[in-house]
């Protein structure tokens, strides 16, 4: 939960301490301050010296290598497995002959048991080819990270300002939290509210969700305007996924497939909501939020817990698909590339 501008004085701290260990999901922050890597892999933990943008680079190079090595291999093993099923058929109908009689007389035995041998050979030695290449395609894949791309259908918007905020200001009994704060949202802007803990963020989201603030200054939002949300918080999630998803009035099938494509497993699928890990958690709004037809959506601080294949994943799905946005969020990469627009507080 750490804000922006804590996460820079951590990176600073943490360049003048020599030997420590970071676990942390932020990809600016580790390669601002770390020198190895120990990756946790699905099928083995490797040490690599650098960054974390070094490591991806070289993970994503070797997991393409693997998958093209895997494509060959799987084109070499069904020729292979041709190749020995036609020798062996050869080899069968040529021993058969053996048998049979000829217009110039008895066949000569010898030459065939020799040709049907030399086929079967032909036969064993592609079996074996075959073999060593399974043996070679076991090898691989065993730490690829299989990341779906995930989908979202937004509502369509008209023209011009679908929210427009004019010297917003908002104060708590004496102190002021807000102090004259403009900005306008059109269909297709990413609006990336940044600010320190406390500034104002939350309050400018819970405003455009329609909770009971006391404010002055100008806000316009369109009519009718359907909003998509994701908390900050996550402490409400209790009992089953049945009964979230019946409340919630989503499609069980696609929630479930969205789950899927963040890495749930079924059997995750019985268990009660209040038993998930924080990032699990996360992932349940995320992909509700996924779910819902919105005009716009409004993600608060979405990436806390979430680990860095997901968001990865979640980038190329808000590029791919470019919903209107209003998101709070510490992580630099990722605000980075998905925002159009920012609002410093």
């Amino acid at each position: 939960h750490l804000d922006s501008f804590a996460r820079v004085s951590l990176a600073n701290y943490l360049k003048k301490k020599k030997g420590f260990m970071l676990v942390s999901h932020d990809r600016t922050l580790l390669d601002e301050v770390i020198d190895h890597i120990l990756a946790i892999n699905r099928n083995d933990i490797s040490l690599e010296k650098g960054n974390f943008s070094s490591w991806y680079e070289n993970k994503t190079r070797q997991d393409n290598f693997e998958l093209n090595e895997n494509e060959k291999l799987k084109k070499e093993i069904n020729r292979l497995e041709a190749s020995a099923r036609q020798a062996a058929d050869w080899s069968s109908k040529v021993e058969t002959s053996k048998h049979h009689m000829t217009w110039d007389g008895p066949i000569d035995k010898g030459f065939i048991g020799h040709k049907a041998a030399k086929m079967m050979k032909r036969s064993s030695a592609a079996s074996n080819r075959k073999e060593k290449a399974i043996s070679e395609k076991s090898k691989l894949l065993k730490n690829i990270e299989v990341v779906d791309d995930l989908k979202l259908t937004s509502l369509p918007n008209r023209s011009g300002n679908i929210i427009y905020v004019k010297n917003l200001s908002i104060k708590y009994d004496d102190n002021i939290i807000l102090n004259n704060v403009s900005f306008n949202i059109e269909d297709g802007d990413r609006l990336h509210i940044k600010g320190k803990n406390g500034s104002g963020k939350s309050s400018i989201i819970k405003l455009i969700l329609g909770e009971n603030i006391t404010y002055t200054g100008e806000v316009y939002m369109m009519n009718d305007l359907k909003i998509s949300y994701v908390s900050q918080d996550t402490s409400f999630l209790k009992g089953s996924l049945k009964s979230f998803i019946e409340n919630c009035y989503i499609d069980e099938v696609l929630f479930k497939a969205i789950l899927r494509k963040l890495d749930f497993t079924r059997d995750q699928f019985e268990k009660d909501l209040s038993s998930y890990s924080e990032g699990q958690k996360k992932k349940i709004l995320i992909a509700k939020s996924l779910c819902d037809k919105a005009n716009i959506y409004i993600w608060d601080e979405p990436l806390n817990y979430i680990d860095i294949f997901s968001r990865i994943q979640i980038e190329d799905l808000i590029i791919k698909y470019k919903p209107t946005m209003i998101f709070v969020e510490h992580d630099e990469s990722f605000s980075d590339k998905i925002a159009t627009k920012g609002l410093i507080l």
